[in-house]
């Protein structure tokens, strides 16, 4: 928190703070989105655990984050950082002509290039129901029964500077990019039932496994040093020292159970 009181410290005798807007605008997805297979089944109204949405902050930039966001060569997405400039304005007056200013906001991560978003359907199993029909004569039949409650946790792959700014950047891109409920939790709770029925022939054993399903998201996130730079009535955003990191983030796809079943002699 040191970083942020000593920016706004530095900004406030420029500044005049205004109303904020929570709206990031989507850029066209360069993926298809992610299509489930049949064995994927959505249990939000069956889950005896509702899961909250994540429901991360959309940023509209205001016309004077616009102008500062369109003078970095750098792309800046980073949604804390377009709070801070949302929550700022200089005014244009006559007086500043002369004024001359270079303010050091601090060193952010800017922006998350998505490189792949690879499904994995049995990120982790959460359950195991089991018929034994194995002295039976006729067809039983079976479905899905949530024994215990399970959390199940996401998170970058990696450990890295300003994590949570990184993780709330590929979440946004992710779901964009995937038209998937992901998270970084999801929750199922015990006694969650779901009537899809499975047959277990007779002399079978049948079992019934349930997975939470993810998505491994890859990329490159980038960090600079960013300025807000004063030179009359020119307000401009200048970012120096860039650096890139690979990253990757594993993304549960929330309120979605992907089932396998079969029977053992």
């Amino acid at each position: 928190m040191l970083r942020y009181s000593f920016v706004l410290g530095l900004i406030v005798s420029f500044v005049i703070t205004g109303p904020s807007f929570y709206t990031l605008a989507k850029e066209q997805a360069k993926n298809k989105s992610i299509e489930l297979p049949s064995s994927v089944i959505n249990i939000e109204n069956e889950n005896t655990n509702p899961n909250q949405n994540e429901d991360l902050p959309h940023l509209k930039p205001s016309e004077f984050t616009k102008e500062l966001l369109e003078s970095s060569d750098e792309p800046i997405e980073n949604p804390y950082l377009i709070k801070i400039l949302n929550e700022s304005s200089i005014n244009k007056s006559p007086f500043a002509l002369g004024m001359r200013a270079t303010i050091f906001m601090g060193t952010f991560p800017l922006n998350y290039k998505s490189e792949e978003s690879i499904p994995n359907w049995q990120y982790q199993k959460v359950n195991t129901n089991t018929y034994d029909n194995s002295s039976g004569t006729s067809n039983q039949q079976m479905n899905y029964v949530q024994q215990v409650q399970k959390r199940i946790k996401g998170g970058l792959t990696s450990k890295l500077e300003q994590a949570e700014d990184v993780q709330n950047m590929i979440l946004l891109k992710a779901r964009q990019k995937t038209q998937l409920p992901l998270a970084l939790e999801t929750m199922v709770g015990a006694g969650t039932k779901h009537q899809q029925v499975y047959n277990v022939n007779p002399k079978k054993v049948g079992n019934l496994d349930a997975y939470v399903p993810a998505i491994v998201e890859k990329g490159e996130v980038t960090y600079g040093e960013v300025y807000l730079v004063i030179r009359g009535m020119k307000r401009e955003i200048v970012v120096k020292n860039v650096t890139s990191q690979k990253i990757g983030a594993w993304l549960p796809i929330q309120d979605h159970l992907y089932f396998t079943f079969h029977a053992t002699p």
